[in-house]
């Protein structure tokens, strides 16, 4: 299992411009890093089953209400932590709609496969099955996630290329429909062969014309 990497601050989550959307008051740089740190620690530790706020409050010397003001549950205290162990690479706008589509899922793939966080983004889609507060959170980050998508291809769009999806929402939603039906199967062994003509055949299905 590779383990994730705790040192340095936390990567800002795309399209934040380097500053994080505070749920209550203004945050302390240095609490919140002690409860990520300490969110982290845990589920490192004890897995899914052994993560709630109570311990990582514990661990990090913190208030339960701090926690609760800056995430309004466990869900979205686990996104967080998920998406700070993804450290994504920078995405490459020169190269090819079609090579950075399979790059994208093919860097998902080996994240969810290689450590934790296959198993931590299945019990948080669980979770939000019947919890409020989970849904609310997954939907608040899918909706994030497709707000970046969209804004790279309006960029490229922006700078004159051709052949780029009319809805890049909709190319988006395809794309992780894919992924997600793949890691709720536990069948995350696509090779890259398999990506390619998937990627293929999506993107040019969303082409003008």
């Amino acid at each position: 299992m590779v383990k994730a990497t705790r040192a340095g601050p936390a990567p800002a989550r795309p399209g934040q411009g380097g500053e994080r959307q505070s749920v209550g008051a203004r945050r302390s740089v240095a609490s919140e890093q002690a409860i990520l740190d300490a969110a982290e620690a845990l589920l490192l530790e004890k897995g899914y089953a052994g993560f709630s706020i109570e311990a990582v409050a514990r661990l990090a010397r913190a208030g339960k209400p701090t926690i609760y003001r800056w995430w309004p549950g466990k869900a979205a205290l686990l996104l967080d932590v998920y998406h700070r162990q993804k450290r994504e690479p920078p995405p490459d706008e020169t190269a090819p709609i079609e090579e950075a589509l399979v790059r994208f899922l093919r860097h998902l793939f080996d994240f969810w496969r290689t450590g934790p966080a296959g198993d931590i983004f299945r019990a948080i889609v669980a979770e939000a099955q019947s919890d409020p507060d989970a849904r609310r959170a997954l939907v608040a980050y899918l909706a994030e996630r497709r707000a970046v998508f969209t804004a790279m291809i309006e960029r490229r769009r922006a700078r004159g290329e051709t052949e780029l999806p009319p809805d890049a929402a909709l190319l988006w939603d395809s794309l992780i429909g894919f992924a997600w039906c793949r890691l709720l199967a536990f069948d995350l062994a696509a090779d890259d062969g398999e990506i390619r003509r998937y990627v293929h055949q999506v993107a040019t299905g969303f082409r003008p014309g």
